[in-house]
């Protein structure tokens, strides 16, 4: 069952066709994978489908509705979280603190109950502050919950920045290069980090330039080129598709390469 639709997408900026009559399915449950050389127009994707950017044409449609367009506040609380290339955390607070932020749309955000203190807010609070020590436990960082966020590692920023967005509880994941600037070991932890979140049945959309990480996760690819859906299917199919070899590696799909 496709969760997420998009239809035609298109954007220009300044003339320029950043992304180009874009249209695929994403099946709920799965793991898919965005993918192109560089200018391939996977950022700008990715940005139409988190609301970040407006198309100048075409749709996004979740469930069946048309989400084309929200804000990203609003898509959050239709259960589409995201995290960023570059780890958009509070340094100053912690790491459990950061994790609670995440949450903040499914909790009682009425002004006069905090102001006043009432036992019902304390309560949520708790049960907020308990989520974000549980959703710290399987990104590595249940003994770090205390320490100021921006004192841990780059690689556990990555980590805690998606606990927080799952703090939101999304259906819908979107992880901007979460392997970005990680050494191996810190990627091998992303790897097995994604694999647990989709065992919970949440629909992840990855965006990614480490292709043995995509190759490794990934139930679905989409290959970008200028803009344009190039490809898309299983692992096996993308790594051996003619088109997407040439777009990778320069070389025209059907040539002779002779030494």
């Amino acid at each position: 069952m496709s969760l997420l639709q998009v239809e035609s997408l298109s954007k220009t900026f300044g003339g320029v066709a950043a992304v180009a009559e874009v249209s695929f399915d994403l099946e709920a449950g799965r793991v898919h994978s965005i993918i192109g050389p560089n200018g391939a127009g996977k950022t700008t994707l990715f940005n139409l489908i988190a609301g970040v950017v407006r198309p100048s044409s075409g749709h996004v449609r979740l469930d069946g509705r048309d989400i084309t367009g929200l804000p990203p506040h609003v898509l959050a609380g239709r259960g589409i979280g995201r995290s960023f290339q570059t780890p958009q955390i509070f340094p100053d607070m912690s790491a459990a603190e950061n994790v609670m932020v995440g949450r903040h749309l499914r909790l009682d955000r009425r002004l006069l109950p905090s102001l006043l203190g009432l036992a019902a807010v304390a309560t949520v609070d708790r049960a907020a502050r308990d989520n974000a020590q549980a959703l710290l436990s399987p990104v590595g960082l249940a003994e770090h919950a205390d320490r100021p966020a921006g004192t841990q590692a780059y690689g556990a920023m990555k980590r805690l920045e998606v606990a927080r967005a799952l703090a939101g509880e999304p259906r819908l994941l979107l992880l901007d290069e979460p392997a970005a600037g990680l050494n191996p070991t810190e990627t091998a932890e992303i790897d097995r980090l994604i694999q647990a979140i989709a065992a919970t049945g949440v629909t992840i959309v990855l965006v990614e330039h480490d292709m043995r990480l995509v190759m490794a996760v990934s139930d679905h690819i989409i290959v970008l080129e200028s803009g344009r859906k190039l490809a898309e299917g299983t692992a096996s199919e993308i790594r051996a598709d003619p088109a997407v070899i040439a777009a990778y590696l320069g070389v025209a799909p059907h040539s002779d390469v002779t030494d």
